[in-house]
């Protein structure tokens, strides 16, 4: 019987030795740490204006994961805002998409009596490439092609 002791405790101080030597090896290379990259790309919605002015915007602030999703209730993917913009003064907003073709920005403006058009501009620039981009004297519309 002594012996049968004798060869378990063997074993079990071999096993013992491997698994501390697999952990020092562990510790030398650092540990494991699992890193999240963030999904989807940044994008970039600006708004621009040749003179001061109010407008309503529009604006994507999250992917919906799906149109059906986006149609049951905009506002959980959405915002709409009063902002004033003018020149050197660009209203601007980052978010992450997963697809950046779901981007939009509508912008919307009242004609003023006395005060010339803004001839506003709108971008949406995904990465270093312009998923749209457009000029108008009032209300510039910006989209994707997901709408």
């Amino acid at each position: 019987m002594r012996k049968a002791t004798s060869k378990i405790a063997a074993n079990v101080g071999a096993a013992a030795g491997a698994a501390a030597l697999l952990a020092g090896a562990a510790l030398a290379f650092g540990p494991a740490v699992a890193h999240a990259e963030p999904e989807g790309q940044l994008v970039r919605y600006t708004l621009t204006s040749g003179a001061p002015y109010q407008f309503q915007v529009f604006y994507l602030t999250a992917q919906p994961p799906n149109m059906g999703a986006y149609n049951a209730d905009a506002y959980a993917y959405a915002k709409r805002e009063t902002i004033t913009v003018g020149p050197g003064a660009p209203w601007v907003f980052e978010t992450t998409l997963a697809d950046p073709q779901w981007a939009i920005l509508q912008v919307s403006s009242t004609t003023k009596g006395s005060v010339g058009a803004p001839n506003a501009h709108c971008d949406i620039v995904a990465g270093d490439q312009v998923i749209a981009a457009a000029d108008n004297p009032y209300s510039p519309i910006c989209q994707g092609s997901q709408w």
